[in-house]
């Protein structure tokens, strides 16, 4: 596990952040105390919910839109 302090995370945050993505284990220190953890996120996660397929709604008869457009012309 890597110890870094507040400042020189504030300072370098993306080469931080590609260490943990990396695997590394990183303690972030204020003042000499320990404040924060950051570790790598779990493999099994799943991947967040802008990246999933969006769902799909299937109704089973007529569409809309040939309804409005039967409609229309009916219409006197």
């Amino acid at each position: 596990m890597k110890t870094i302090t507040f400042t020189d995370f504030r300072k370098s945050a993306s080469e931080v952040l590609d260490w943990v993505e990396k695997g590394e284990t990183i303690r972030v220190l204020r003042h000499g105390k320990a404040i924060a953890k950051i570790i790598p996120v779990e493999a099994r996660e799943s991947s967040p919910a802008w990246r999933r397929p969006g769902l799909r709604l299937v109704a089973s008869g007529a569409s809309l839109s040939k309804a409005v457009l039967d409609e229309r012309a009916t219409a006197p």
